[in-house]
């Protein structure tokens, strides 16, 4: 282990390279070597490395006023909020540091919900594969056994069905009871870029439901919104209309900021005393909020997360047939299914260091693009042209 790594705790294993700078689709190590980022950090830079109107809203704001806590009435945390709820069809947010806060934040509401029911055990149904966080509560909706390991999870607290079986979660409410909400993702990121069968009117049927056992229907889009898919929020996709809506990831583009949103049958769970958070929604953070959603309000790029999402997918599909790959996902959140029984365990290096091209593997198989939504046309032709010489030679 090299001495820069000796003081931090071993929660990662990272890859052994350093990126000193970014410039929109691109990372760039000290000797200028430029490395196509077709991760953005997780889906967190989706209007790229430092966007030039982001990057001055941040300088100004830091020059300008960083905190005073949520003691007080914050200007930009209120033009924040307000524009997060146009775009998202919500009534009132609460913002948080991360997703996975926003997520608790949901999961508290859930809680808070049957407890004004007079439930004493109140469960929320959560997805096989899904992905939610790792606080104990939100790792204990998560799906992952390794995630989990170890830290006495809180499963009774939770009933775990399989992801698009709305035949499965309607089974539910005759063998269980005291349900208080269904928690899910539109498109399960972490658990290998999985789309319902039904699509996104696979939403619209859990809505229903929830409509009619009067649970909470809440979404965790903290991967797929702020334009990932080529909405502003995946669900919007479909008619369904959630009672609590989690972000983060792209909402700061690089900023860490969560939010979680509420309307319906949630509007009113929260009061005074209810949640808190020191940092949440501070004048810098709020500021970026605005301006990421300003970006994306009056400018083209979430079409163009469409239009090239589309453009890479059949580009793969079409080039890759022959080797039994497929392609699934919506704009730039795309997952390239490699047959299950390729040894993936080198190939995020390799397109590291043959492609200069920066990938991940989830799911066991599935390669995942999370480009920028802003990617240009000449980069996506780069984009394919490099995972097509990755996969046939990974295949071959």
């Amino acid at each position: 282990m090299s001495a820069s790594h000796s003081y931090i705790m071993p929660t990662y294993s990272p890859q052994p390279i350093s990126f000193t700078r970014g410039e929109g689709s691109w990372l760039f190590t000290a000797d200028n070597t430029p490395y196509l980022d077709a991760l953005t950090g997780i889906a967190v830079c989706g209007l790229g490395h430092c966007h030039p109107e982001i990057t001055k809203a941040i300088q100004e704001q830091a020059a300008t006023l960083v905190h005073t806590s949520n003691l007080f009435e914050i200007e930009w945390q209120q033009k924040a909020a307000e524009a997060l709820c146009q775009a998202a069809g919500m009534d009132s947010v609460f913002f948080a540091n991360s997703g996975a806060e926003a997520n608790e934040a949901a999961l508290k509401m859930a809680r808070l919900y049957g407890y004004k029911k007079g439930f004493k055990k109140p469960k929320v149904i959560v997805m096989e594969k899904s992905f939610h966080g790792r606080t104990l509560l939100t790792v204990t909706a998560t799906a992952n056994p390794k995630a989990r390991e170890g830290f006495y999870t809180l499963d009774s607290d939770f009933i775990r069905v399989p992801f698009g079986d709305i035949e499965a979660l309607k089974q539910v409410t005759q063998d269980e009871d005291e349900i208080t909400a269904v928690l899910l993702e539109p498109i399960q990121g972490e658990g290998g870029l999985n789309t319902a069968k039904d699509g996104f009117e696979y939403l619209e049927q859990v809505q229903a439901l929830c409509d009619q056992q009067d649970w909470l229907f809440m979404l965790d889009e903290v991967q797929t919104g702020n334009g990932r898919t080529g909405k502003y929020f995946a669900y919007q996709h479909s008619n369904a209309k959630p009672d609590v809506l989690s972000t983060a990831k792209g909402l700061g583009n690089g900023f860490p900021i969560g939010a979680c949103m509420v309307r319906g049958r949630a509007r009113d769970l929260f009061q005074v005393g209810s949640h808190g958070s020191t940092y949440g929604g501070t004048p810098l953070g709020s500021r970026v909020v605005y301006t990421v959603y300003d970006i994306l309000s009056n400018t083209d790029v979430m079409q163009n997360a469409t239009t090239e999402g589309d453009y890479i997918q059949q580009s793969l599909s079409e080039a890759l047939k022959d080797f039994g790959v497929t392609t699934r996902g919506h704009g730039m959140m795309i997952g390239v299914v490699l047959p299950e029984s390729t040894d993936c365990s080198d190939l995020v290096d390799r397109a590291r260091e043959d492609e200069k091209l920066i990938i991940n593997v989830t799911g066991g198989h599935v390669i995942r693009l999370l480009p920028p939504l802003n990617l240009k046309r000449e980069e996506s032709d780069q984009l394919i042209e490099r995972l097509i010489r990755l996969i046939k030679s990974t295949l071959s």
